[in-house]
């Protein structure tokens, strides 16, 4: 082989020595995993190969965990999406305080589910601050119930994902050219009409995809529903159901064929949304500096 040769191939091997591992990688903990869970589901205790799926849309507390917990997981995502967005713009300019302002914002990412669920039940509980506040206030009589119902468990899922969506669309947002703005400002476009017409085409590939991964993290809420909710009535969801099946009835078959259909509810939401970002905008996904 000349020297020509060897240099030219020599960027491949270094690529293929990267992917080769990646592959194997997602091989292992991905793909593998779904496979055995998907031909697992289709082995029920009882009945033909989709007596799991059969015994989960025709069993009174195991479907309608699916609404239970889109009821959770839509609303979370939403506000989460929806305050991150005005505070990233607000803080695509640096400021001297953006990185104490950033820090302060992405802190509850580091407590931990438990952590927020603990400050959760000592700050809005029955006997927490906020209702001692209210009724020192006179403002509201009575305890404020917030912990172990519908409400607890999705002011949790907004503090834990809240710091994910703003860190994800600050990234997105400050990749945007400010060139493009300033341009547009010189033409008369006012500050509404800036973010209307540039930032917000450009934005929402990343808002779209922002958006899908908080859902899929919000839309596999467990410890919150555990405890701050009240699993066995209006915050009993799919991954509880999964749970009960796996680790209760002993029953893993049961338990993949939920995670299946948890998968598969997961999936269209991510699907229809994608679907609506190429609806919002066709055009280039990226307006980057540089």
């Amino acid at each position: 082989m000349t020297q020509a040769h060897a240099l030219a191939r020599a960027p491949f091997d270094r690529t293929l020595l990267l992917v080769v591992p990646a592959a194997a990688f997602m091989l292992l903990l991905f793909i593998y995993p779904f496979l055995y869970g998907l031909g697992l589901s289709f082995e029920p205790k009882e009945g033909g190969a989709l007596g799991n799926y059969s015994h989960f849309f025709t069993t009174d507390n195991l479907w309608p965990t699916i609404w239970t917990t889109l009821r959770l997981a839509l609303p979370a995502t939403l506000i989460n999406v929806g305050l991150a967005l005005p505070i990233a713009y607000k803080m695509r300019i640096k400021t001297r305080y953006q990185r104490w302002i950033t820090t302060i914002l992405v802190v509850p990412i580091t407590l931990g589910t438990v952590l927020i669920a603990e400050g959760a039940l000592t700050y809005f509980g029955p006997k927490g601050w906020l209702s001692q506040t209210l009724q020192l206030s006179h403002i509201y009589d009575g305890p404020i119930r917030l912990t172990h119902n519908y409400w607890g468990v999705l002011i949790s899922l907004v503090i834990s994902g809240f710091p994910f969506a703003f860190l994800l669309i600050l990234s997105y947002i400050t990749g945007i050219d400010p060139v493009l703005a300033r341009a547009a400002a010189t033409l008369g476009a006012d500050p509404a009409a800036q973010f209307r017409h540039i930032y917000l085409p450009l934005l929402a590939p990343g808002l779209a995809m922002c958006f899908c991964l908080a859902f899929v993290q919000a839309f596999s809420v467990f410890p919150s529903a555990v405890l701050l909710g009240s699993p066995a009535g209006p915050t009993r969801v799919i991954s509880i159901a999964a749970y009960e099946a796996a680790f209760e009835q002993y029953d893993y078959s049961l338990a993949s064929a939920i995670a299946m259909i948890m998968g598969f509810v997961q999936l269209l939401i991510v699907a229809a949304v994608l679907g609506l970002r190429n609806l919002f905008y066709r055009g280039p996904v990226v307006g980057g500096k540089g």
